[in-house]
């Protein structure tokens, strides 16, 4: 029984490693001055009327500290991105040569900056709640084990052990937080 244990709480520990990757990824597509080609990445282009990602259309790649050059693969894509880009309010202003857009981040304001603490403390908590309601579940799976036969004994340390994956996860989602708002703030 104690292998069974052990294999639900390292299934606990991947999908609490999905919901901190989760988090991580929100974090990167908040800009907050530097720009990375990554912050375009779920970007759709209606390109012949499909959606379409915008990095199967156009390489992405970083010109400066607030600038991404876009070069799309076929130059009639070029106004269909730049309409993406604009109505995305990413907050990007873009301009094109005919070959190359470039999407250019302005520097955020105070009250912008403020908006985009708020927004990574709702990323945060949103995550929390995920950690809490996996550690719930896999709670409830502890539980049901004991109706097959585990011991009071290896219920408790399943949960301890559960518990100690739980908290060092909001530690971790706090830590992150931290790490965003300070950097959010110090632009």
């Amino acid at each position: 029984m104690e292998i069974i244990m052990q294999q639900h709480l390292e299934e606990a520990k991947r999908d609490m490693d999905k919901a901190y990757a989760h988090l991580q990824d929100a974090f990167v597509k908040l800009h907050v001055g530097r720009v990375v080609p990554t912050m375009l990445q779920g970007l759709l282009v209606a390109y012949y009327g499909n959606p379409t990602p915008l990095h199967q259309l156009a390489s992405i790649q970083t010109a400066d500290a607030r600038t991404l050059a876009i070069q799309p693969w076929e130059q009639q894509a070029i106004p269909l991105i730049e309409k993406a880009i604009t109505e995305s309010q990413l907050g990007f202003a873009t301009k094109n040569d005919g070959r190359v857009i470039m999407a250019t981040l302005p520097p955020p304001s105070e009250e912008r900056r403020k908006a985009l603490v708020k927004l990574i403390k709702v990323e945060a908590e949103k995550s929390r709640i995920v950690i809490r309601n996996l550690r719930r579940d896999y709670k409830e799976i502890v539980k049901a084990a004991q109706k097959e036969g585990i011991s009071e004994n290896e219920l408790k340390r399943s949960e301890k052990k559960l518990q100690e994956l739980t908290d060092l996860y909001i530690d971790k989602i706090n830590h992150l937080l931290a790490l965003k708002e300070t950097d959010v703030l110090s632009i």
